[in-house]
């Protein structure tokens, strides 16, 4: 029982399935939502050192068709260890670490029902307190203490309170964005007069229209997918994905919008289209974001995960910055950033490819609403001076071409094969013409190829959940990715164990 429930953990979140389908069997169920529950107020017991009477515990979810009986589990199993329960309903992720940090609230940890931008039967679970999102081993430890069942019973039963925290969560982005942009003719209303419209994928984000955009004067018409439905049947919501980033280009440019905004499902996450439908998500948000943070705190490190281009290292460089590429995943992205601060080295941005940025001056907070409030702050500035968004970024230089493989491991031990792989492909490139190795590798091995030899780089990892090598590769020359494919086939073919097929 244990070793199932520990197959529910994805590095620092909770996923599984939660509906039934022809694909998976359910292995998310009500009664181990409850397991896991208890283990949650075991562990936040022992951080707070209170007992369960005086725990006040938000629970939030995003539109997904299995949010509400998941909610009603969790709910239901604080109630009867004598929590309190802040039922905040339909909300984001970001929105529900801020309940832990709101004065009006404080509670003492909070649990979003959410599974990101996976298909509609799966859901998960995300837990805060006011320090941020769990870590790895403590979620290691929630599951270990969900089977152990030796909590408290508690004298009596909780209470639960329902509270409309979006909207709590809206004024505050409201706030930041007046006071920052602090026009003088239009305080209250300092976007009238700019078009902005989103595509929220049937997510949560929908909230962003009618109470962050319109009441700051925006006109948010032809805004598409912002009622909840958790079917995902337009497209899913996912910033990286190209059906998500065409729909809302075609949605800009038919109704002649200045801005675009895409969220991911819980709102952790988003990009953007300019107003000629140039798409700006993975290297070019990170660019546009740097830029912004760079003006305000000259120097900065910004950090990001491995398979960022050289252009955007060129970008943030020459813009007086220091690009930190470190290891993919967001909490590795954060954590690092917040550690390079604690070493008294400047970091206000921390990154990653997938459209997750965390900003210092919010809690190193992975929240997709603010960063699109920061940049509505400078195109409102930018506007007056009769410039666009898009002109922060006319310097990035992207690659020709940009390819990416995924090589299935078929060996039960497969960290151990695919490190083995990763090891031999650092000797097989010392014997290839104008290819080394990169210096700081936080991750697998990325490679340097000069102007004769490929014209760029690659990236060899394994995936951060899955029994999976992934390759990336970037080229700044019309046949250079081919080159570099051309080189590595006769590597890859060699390992029985190894799917390259993808590579034909």
């Amino acid at each position: 029982m244990l070793e199932e429930l520990y197959k529910l953990q994805n590095g620092t979140d909770i996923r599984g399935i939660a509906i039934e389908n022809r694909e998976k069997d359910i292995n998310l169920t009500a009664e181990r939502v409850k397991m896991i529950t208890r283990g949650f107020v075991i562990w936040l017991k022992g951080k707070k050192s209170i007992g369960n009477e005086k725990l006040k515990v938000a629970v939030g979810m995003d539109s997904r068709l299995s949010g509400p009986e998941i909610k009603d589990a969790v709910s239901g199993e604080l109630l009867n260890l004598g929590c309190t329960v802040c039922d905040c309903g339909l909300c984001t992720t970001p929105a529900m670490f801020m309940t832990t940090v709101h004065p009006d609230y404080k509670c003492n940890g909070s649990i979003m029902i959410t599974a990101s931008h996976l298909p509609y039967y799966y859901n998960g679970l995300k837990f805060f307190t006011e320090k941020g999102g769990c870590e790895s081993d403590d979620i290691k430890y929630i599951l270990t203490k969900a089977l152990e069942g030796n909590y408290e019973d508690a004298c009596r039963r909780g209470k639960i309170l329902k509270i409309d925290f979006i909207s709590e969560y809206s004024k505050l982005l409201i706030e930041k964005i007046r006071e920052s942009i602090n026009s003088e003719t239009n305080y209250e209303i300092p976007l009238a007069g700019l078009k902005i419209i989103v595509d929220a994928g049937n997510g949560a984000g929908g909230f962003f229209t009618s109470k962050v955009l319109e009441p700051l004067g925006a006109d948010t018409d032809g805004s598409q997918f912002i009622n909840p439905d958790g079917r995902f049947s337009n497209h899913i919501p996912n910033p990286e994905a190209k059906e998500a980033m065409d729909s809302i280009r075609n949605a800009v440019i038919e109704n002649e919008a200045d801005l675009g905004v895409v969220f991911d499902a819980d709102v952790d996450r988003a990009a953007i289209v300019d107003d000629s439908g140039r798409k700006i998500n993975r290297n070019a948000l990170i660019a546009l974001a740097s830029s912004i943070v760079l003006e305000e705190h000259p120097g900065t490190a910004v950090v990001t995960d491995s398979v960022t281009s050289r252009g955007l290292s060129e970008f943030i460089e020459n813009l007086g910055g220091i690009h930190h590429r470190f290891k993919r995943g967001y909490r590795n992205v954060i954590n690092e950033g917040i550690r390079l601060n604690n070493e008294g080295k400047d970091c206000f941005l921390a990154i990653e490819t997938s459209g997750h940025a965390a900003l210092k001056e919010n809690y190193f907070l992975d929240d997709g609403a603010y960063l699109i409030a920061k940049i509505l702050i400078k195109m409102a500035k930018l506007k007056k001076q009769r410039k666009n968004i898009e002109s922060l970024i006319d310097s990035l230089k992207t690659p020709l071409q940009s390819l990416e493989f995924r090589f299935p491991v078929l060996k039960d031990n497969f960290i151990e094969y695919g490190s083995t792989i990763i090891e031999n492909l650092k000797e097989y490139i010392k014997g290839i013409k104008g290819w080394k190795e990169a210096a700081n590798n936080y991750e697998g091995i990325r490679v340097e190829c000069d102007n004769k030899n490929g014209d760029g780089w690659f990236l060899l990892r394994l995936s951060l959940h899955e029994p999976v090598l992934c390759l990336n590769i970037e080229s700044d020359a019309e046949t250079g990715s081919g080159v570099i494919v051309d080189r590595l086939k006769p590597f890859f073919t060699k390992y029985e164990d190894l799917n390259s097929s993808s590579f034909k």
